[in-house]
């Protein structure tokens, strides 16, 4: 019985554990445009797969926990005026598209800028994709101006249209690090999406929710600790016990 005790509670302690990694990352992440909040999904885990019923007494079942997934919270962060030309926004559903060294990623961090090459990137250095491609500028281009759509115009002309897309659900988005999304199905173009040139999306982590997260899992912890501790001290009076038995 003090063996199922112990493993129920490191079990337990493990998914406490994972569960402070992704408190920790949005609580770190409270300042980064466009920051997804996460949280996890704990189920329950039944043992033993294979029963002694016919045993005496028979076997009963086990509860275990088990962190099973990650769960984003896609709702939209405020917007905050920066008043940078190559800051943009997306109000509404939509993400920007991003070329990375894996393929296509999206994001809503829509803190741009242009690189030595001419290139609008991000601040990864990833280029920022329009609807032709890689978005282009010159020395001779002069003040950026971003309408409503994504189209870019400058003194020389125009330079295409920040590509914005949509999915049917984004249940198809996952998590691949460094504030971009990469996506199971193929996207869309967003319709009703508006482009805010100047504004940011910022992150939509709530820091009172995820400090009171952060002190009920630490209390949980702490719990279990405590208990294995007596367990353990119950274990070593057995033992002790047993030695002493003539």
């Amino acid at each position: 019985m003090m063996d199922n005790a112990i493993l129920v509670a490191l079990s337990r302690q493990s998914a406490l554990r994972r569960q402070m990694d992704i408190v920790a990352n949005n609580l770190a992440n409270m300042e980064t445009g466009g920051f997804k909040a996460s949280n996890v999904k704990f189920e329950e885990y039944l043992m033993p797969v294979a029963e002694a019923s016919a045993a005496a007494p028979a076997d009963r079942d086990i509860s275990f926990v088990m962190d099973t997934a990650t769960m984003v919270d896609f709702s939209e962060g405020p917007m905050q005026r920066t008043g940078n030309p190559l800051d943009v926004a997306v109000d509404g559903p939509g993400w920007f598209v991003i070329d990375t060294a894996e393929g296509e990623r999206y994001t809503r961090n829509g803190s741009f800028h242009i690189d030595n090459t001419g290139q609008l990137v991000t601040n990864a250095g990833d280029p920022v994709l329009g609807d032709g491609g890689a978005i282009l500028f010159s020395e001779e281009d002069g003040a950026v101006t971003i309408a409503a759509d994504g189209t870019i115009s400058t003194e020389a002309g125009d330079k295409g249209r920040i590509r914005v897309v949509a999915f049917e659900s984004e249940a198809v988005l996952y998590n691949s690090g460094d504030n971009l999304f990469k996506a199971d199905g193929q996207p869309e173009d967003a319709e009703g999406a508006v482009v805010r040139q100047g504004m940011l999306e910022g992150s939509n982590v709530r820091p009172i929710v995820e400090m009171t997260r952060m002190i009920e899992v630490t209390r949980a912890y702490t719990s279990l600790s405590s208990m294995l501790e007596r367990i353990n001290d119950l274990r070593t009076d057995a033992i002790g016990a047993l030695a002493r038995v003539q």
